[in-house]
């Protein structure tokens, strides 16, 4: 087991002391959409709940919970589709391993618009609860292999859950970049064994997880952030270019109420001149390409 903490693998480093990047396209700024299908099994307590349950006492099964995020997958996950499909964008889809024969149908929408698919362990939980990781990660990997063809380049952790070990069973599996490390506006090297993984930057701002369920904001707020922080990272990025990360979930973001917010968003990302809408294996190319990892 490692015991190097994640806190001590990557030196710090101010943003200000980077060098200027080049975009694609002429660009100044990346930004990339992230849609995370999950499996939910009855047999085991909902990861998250928008009903507590009666009297304060967990129970199971859990009717109302596990239906909330089953109407993600049958419904809310097809409007975030159509969305993106009719704005002409393709989004990184972080899939648990087991949707890939749970939820079929939506594996292979995601398929057919060529969305990039990026590992998001087997079944939703944290990775510190998983008994042998190395396992988890290769049933997700080859399960993806299996419906893709292709293996992911990718990884988001369920809950963004790292143990200290887990970005070297990552590497080892063969992990280019991952989404866990919410730490930076720009891609960094993590030093692991076998080889280095690339940070990709990730969000837990612009995340309709902790905007909706945590802190209970209304749709708006996902077009309200969203435009300020593309418009200040806009800004900055005439010196430095940066990355934006916007993170969906079919149960949230799917439903009738928040749908037209997140439309409204991504056209204005796509309006704002500079602004590069790509994949986070595209991103993890685009920076690769003019970043060497460390030795």
């Amino acid at each position: 087991m490692s015991t190097i903490l994640p806190s001590q693998r990557v030196p710090y480093s101010a943003i200000v002391d980077r060098p200027k990047l080049a975009v694609p396209d002429g660009g100044r700024m990346l930004v990339w959409v992230i849609v995370n299908v999950e499996h939910w099994g009855m047999e085991r307590p909902m990861p998250r709940m928008v009903l507590s349950p009666p009297m304060g006492q967990p129970l199971q099964p859990d009717l109302p919970n596990w239906a909330w995020h089953e109407y993600g997958m049958r419904v809310g996950f097809w409007r975030i589709h159509d969305a993106l499909k009719n704005l002409g964008i393709v989004p990184t889809l972080a899939i648990n391993g087991i949707v890939c024969q749970s939820y079929p149908r939506v594996a292979q929408a995601a398929l057919d618009l060529n969305w990039e698919f990026m590992g998001h362990g087997f079944v939703q939980g944290p990775m510190h609860a998983v008994a042998d990781q190395r396992d988890a990660i290769k049933k997700t990997v080859d399960a993806i292999k299996a419906f893709t063809g292709t293996a992911p380049r990718g990884w988001e952790s369920p809950g963004l859950t790292e143990t200290a070990d887990t970005i070297d069973h990552l590497a080892e599996a063969g992990i280019e970049y991952v989404a866990d490390w919410v730490f930076d506006d720009q891609p960094v090297w993590i030093p692991a064994k076998p080889k280095p993984v690339l940070s990709v930057p990730y969000s837990v701002e612009l995340n309709d997880i902790p905007m909706m369920l945590l802190q209970s904001h209304t749709g708006s707020e996902m077009y309200e952030r969203g435009v300020a922080q593309i418009d200040r990272l806009w800004q900055e990025s005439a010196t430095i270019p940066r990355v934006m990360a916007i993170s969906v979930h079919p149960y949230i973001t799917g439903a009738p109420h928040r749908i037209a917010n997140f439309e409204r968003l991504l056209a204005y990302a796509q309006a704002k001149p500079g602004v590069v809408i790509r994949t986070g294996a595209d991103i993890n190319d685009w920076y690769r390409a003019q970043v060497a990892p460390p030795a």
